[in-house]
């Protein structure tokens, strides 16, 4: 069995509801237009993550090709999309990573890279903080916490001490500080199978405790919920947490998040090309279909007026994006 496959067998043992709850809210999901398109450019990894919702590693080989790279090129032109937000496994192991934002940034797009840090000390990669600093790419950086004892546990023994190193090197080009345009944000996923503190008060604490430990200083904190799905949903299964932690998201559920999902502005694509109402989306294989037989849609075929107004696809898993104050990769919705 696929992980893919495995993933979404796994969320379906929990019925989905969830469109039951929009109905109980008065409540149409649909597009509104695409702002956003997150592109995975590959599940290749060099680390390991409990809570990787992509199921990404070392071992996986899936890699985005550069003629699909030209079609998503395509596709943002012809959307009036602002922002390309490059993701992965490690985005930057992907050959043609460099190529994508190099064509991201001509197009006037703010690009977005979701960064692990320690790629950059991966062999030959040692160029791309000046490479992201020269094309002023905002770095979205994994910090699952200030403790290396957490983050180490979470993503791998080590982990910490590189990261650190990775955020001064950042520091030192000018990443996060005032005026500079480099923006460096944060993400933060709970260890286990919690909801994330409130927003606010956890940056403060990040930037009280990164500033006097290791000097180092950042723009934003994201929290972000971890998603009941793909390597996540199998250690709640292992663990016997699965439907404890669907039952701590539903009964969560909070209507003020509605508002503000990410599916309704952004346009998730693959990298194989296929196209999702958002990340987590794809990593269940919801792709999105055509109007003629039920085809998926790939960037090699989709004209965007096709999704305007369109309904979106949805799963038990969205109740992680609506529990508490919300959760996006823009962090809390509230």
């Amino acid at each position: 069995m696929t992980p893919g496959k495995a993933a979404a067998d796994l969320s379906q043992k929990i019925p989905n509801d969830f469109d039951q709850r929009l109905r109980q809210e008065s409540f149409d999901l649909r597009k509104k237009g695409i702002e956003i398109v997150q592109v995975n450019v590959g599940k290749l990894c060099n680390q390991t993550c409990m809570h990787c919702h992509v199921d990404a590693g070392p071992s996986r080989q899936e890699i985005m090709s550069l003629e699909t790279v030209d079609a998503v090129l395509r596709l943002i032109e012809k959307s009036g999309a602002s922002t390309v937000d490059i993701t992965g496994g490690a985005p930057e192991l992907n050959p043609h990573f460099d190529y994508l934002v190099e064509k991201s940034r001509r197009l006037e797009c703010r690009v977005i890279d979701r960064c692990n840090l320690t790629v950059f000390y991966e062999s030959g990669k040692e160029y791309l903080p000046d490479f992201l600093a020269g094309y002023k790419v905002e770095v979205v950086a994994s910090l699952p916490c200030y403790s290396k004892e957490n983050v180490d546990k979470q993503r791998g023994k080590g982990v910490f001490d590189k990261s650190i190193d990775a955020l001064l090197w950042l520091n030192r080009l000018g990443y996060g500080k005032e005026g500079s345009g480099l923006l460096l944000d944060l993400v933060y996923n709970p260890v286990g199978p919690y909801l994330p503190p409130e927003q606010a008060e956890l940056e403060a604490d990040y930037k009280e405790r990164l500033r006097e430990d290791f000097g180092i200083i950042f723009n934003q904190l994201y929290t972000i919920t971890n998603m009941p799905i793909s390597r996540f949903a199998a250690y709640l299964r292992s663990t016997k947490q699965y439907r404890e932690y669907m039952e701590l998201l539903i009964n969560n559920f909070n209507p003020s998040t509605l508002g503000g999902l990410m599916c309704l502005n952004t346009l998730s694509i693959g990298w194989d090309g296929k196209l999702y109402d958002c990340d987590f989306n794809q990593m269940l294989d919801m792709a999105l279909d055509g109007p003629v037989g039920g085809k998926a849609l790939t960037v090699h075929d989709l004209d965007p007026g096709l999704l305007a107004d369109r309904v979106v696809d949805t799963g038990s898993h969205c109740f992680g994006c609506t529990a508490g104050t919300g959760s996006s990769c823009g962090g809390s919705l509230l």
